[in-house]
């Protein structure tokens, strides 16, 4: 008998997985989760302190664990505002160890569950991936077809934590390790997980997942494509279009607990601003502000900001438009080769 969560059948009908605390926290795999959290963080100096006396650290952390006594550490919270204000609470370096320990447990568990489609904080994903498949879909329809564009309001910050627990009870049975799973995704509010956690990037995948099943299974939506709380339903007709946005918003409110926070219903031929593009079947731009923050890093002589800059504009139209800034800056800034490349390309 197939299995039915939140109303979509479920096809993967793979008996659950335990004994996944033991796998997670043994001292080998505790050792390869801190060595994947040092990485980029060789001169912090929460990393020299913990390097001090590293071997008696894991030791420590690996007894807690397991005798039950292991607490989290108060998160370091500050205020990020690009590409908007945002609350950032940054776990404590042993804990950031245990959640790397976690996420080498279960991210094959959970991506092989997870839609092509789906493009971010996931190996071979990314926003270049996402835009360049949105293109392509783009391609396959007339201009006059409709695309839906919508996105969760508050995203992080409105995750139900109860479903997301439920979520994780359909495919590990192991209660201990779950509970530890939870107490990553805890915040001093009803509702919401923590923005700066590693693991908070795959809760979100996991959650929005139900609703990638039930967009592909249920509304048999050819053209999907996802990033986080934002997806574009591409090459419908109008009536399609505004049957597709009143059934996921139905569909979010009903069995996730969220609501839209902006809904776009236009013909493709208008173009679709998304993932930080905005992009017609035949060429591709960076958003204005990506370009505003282009030209204040050049004139500021940022090398790393003008870098990422470069990066986030490969294979855009935007690139001629850099290259002439840079070209006609009185004095050049000197750019990785790298940079260059992606210049010239």
């Amino acid at each position: 008998m197939k299995s039915v969560i939140f109303g979509i059948e479920n096809l993967n009908t793979s008996k659950k997985i335990g004994h996944l605390f033991e796998k997670a926290f043994t001292r080998e795999n505790l050792y390869i989760a801190y060595l994947d959290t040092i990485k980029g963080k060789r001169r912090k100096v929460k990393t020299f302190r913990f390097e001090m006396n590293v071997g008696t650290n894991l030791d420590t952390l690996y007894n807690e664990l397991h005798d039950g006594s292991y607490k989290l550490s108060p998160y370091t919270e500050f205020t990020v505002y690009e590409p908007k204000e945002r609350i950032i609470r940054a776990p404590h370096f042993r804990d950031l160890i245990v959640q790397h320990a976690i996420y080498r447990t279960i991210y094959t568990i959970f991506n092989k569950t997870f839609v092509d489609t789906s493009f971010a904080c996931r190996k071979g994903g990314g926003t270049h991936k996402a835009s360049d498949y949105t293109q392509k879909q783009m391609r396959k329809y007339s201009g006059d077809m409709y695309y839906v564009k919508l996105d969760i309001r508050k995203f992080f910050y409105s995750i139900d934590r109860d479903i997301l627990r439920t979520l994780f009870e359909k495919k590990i049975k192991d209660k201990r390790f779950i509970d530890l799973m939870v107490k990553f995704s805890f915040m001093n509010s009803d509702k919401g997980i923590p923005i700066g956690n590693l693991l908070s990037q795959l809760y979100a995948l996991i959650y929005m997942n139900e609703v990638d099943q039930y967009i592909k299974r249920v509304l048999k939506i050819k053209s999907y494509v996802r990033y986080v709380d934002d997806f574009v339903a591409i090459g419908l007709t109008l009536e399609e279009a505004k049957d597709f946005k009143s059934k996921c918003e139905k569909f979010v409110q009903d069995k996730l607990n969220l609501e839209f926070s902006h809904w776009t219903i236009q013909k493709i031929k208008k173009s679709i601003n998304f993932v930080g593009y905005r992009t017609w079947r035949s060429v591709k731009f960076v958003r204005k502000h990506s370009m505003y923050k282009f030209k204040k890093a050049v004139i500021g002589a940022k090398v790393p900001a003008v870098c990422s800059c470069i990066g986030h504009a490969v294979n855009t139209a935007t690139m001629k438009y850099y290259k002439k800034i840079l070209d006609d800056l009185p004095t050049p800034i000197i750019l990785p080769k790298g940079a260059i490349r992606c210049l010239n390309m």
